[in-house]
């Protein structure tokens, strides 16, 4: 585990409601929510979302009120001074990265690219 820098990302209200509900009953109890960058979708990078009740030697842990977000040293460089988010729509429910380091993101919101 890697204490988390200075510069962080934030997690908005929204999101840490949702996180929360989802990691206290069902298939996602006790785990901890993981943000992830990888190669692909339309503009370059896209965000991964997901559960994981296991830390590597690498994760960045951030923490707001009993909600622990998880991000590998990689994705990290890429999402530094981000907010995740989540929102609700007519089309569905989601979460989203506010990404100030993109350069240009897709219209889902799923992607971006950087400089």
């Amino acid at each position: 585990m890697i204490d988390s820098p200075e510069q962080t990302i934030s997690i908005s209200d929204t999101a840490l409601k949702q996180i929360r509900a989802l990691t206290t009953k069902g298939e996602f109890k006790g785990m901890q929510f993981r943000v992830a960058v990888s190669g692909g979708g339309c503009s370059g990078f896209q965000y991964a979302f997901s559960f994981d009740d296991e830390k590597k030697d690498d994760d960045f842990i951030i923490k707001r009120e009993e909600v622990s977000v998880l991000i590998d040293e990689i994705s990290w460089e890429y999402i530094v001074g981000s907010e995740l988010h989540y929102t609700e729509e007519l089309v569905g429910s989601f979460f989203t990265m506010r990404n100030p380091n993109a350069q240009s993101t897709c219209g889902c919101g799923v992607s971006f690219s950087v400089p």
